[in-house]
């Protein structure tokens, strides 16, 4: 049986961004076509405090996905980060996935312990939650991605498919 994964993306939101580099990476992830059947996108989701999260839990609850990899933006950031928490006023929800295996040997991962104060963490809060309260099954990870260039594209793509792989096929 193939796992169901569901990958989010964030549009745009400051004048001088000419894309956001989470959509980036699911784009190049998106023209692999031995990964088509298991994947689910759901991209440009607008930088929206209530709307992006609204429309991710939708989308949650229709598919049913086994992972969900919500990814954002980190301009100032070098290397892919995982998010291990989010945070909602005074309330900190961590995700149930050991990350420290899933990015062991990884050359351009590290995992954050700080989700941003914006819309990425409000979204991954937001999704976290709901698995949650639903007792839904699914695997969650919040994905920081740096700006594509050329130098580093190639192994930002590695290691996001090497996440994919061991988030689907690991027991934890």
């Amino acid at each position: 049986m193939t796992k169901k994964i569901l990958l989010t993306s964030f549009d745009t939101w400051l004048p001088h961004q000419k894309s956001n580099s989470s959509d980036d990476l699911l784009a190049k992830i998106s023209q692999i076509e031995s990964l088509a059947d298991s994947l689910t996108f759901l991209r440009k989701l607008p930088v929206d405090f209530q709307e992006a999260p609204n429309l991710a839990i939708a989308q949650i609850n229709q598919l049913q996905p086994d992972t969900i990899i919500c990814c954002g933006m980190a301009e100032s950031r070098q290397k892919l980060t995982i998010e291990s928490c989010a945070c909602c006023e005074t309330d900190t929800l961590k995700t149930a996935v050991n990350l420290e295996p899933l990015i062991a040997d990884l050359a351009t991962t590290e995992i954050s312990h700080e989700a941003g104060k914006y819309v990425c963490e409000a979204l991954y809060y937001a999704v976290l939650k709901h698995i949650c309260d639903a007792q839904l099954p699914a695997k969650c990870i919040f994905v920081h991605v740096p700006i594509l260039t050329s130098e580093n594209t190639d192994k930002i793509v590695a290691d996001f498919l090497l996440i994919m792989h061991r988030l689907t096929t690991r027991k934890d």
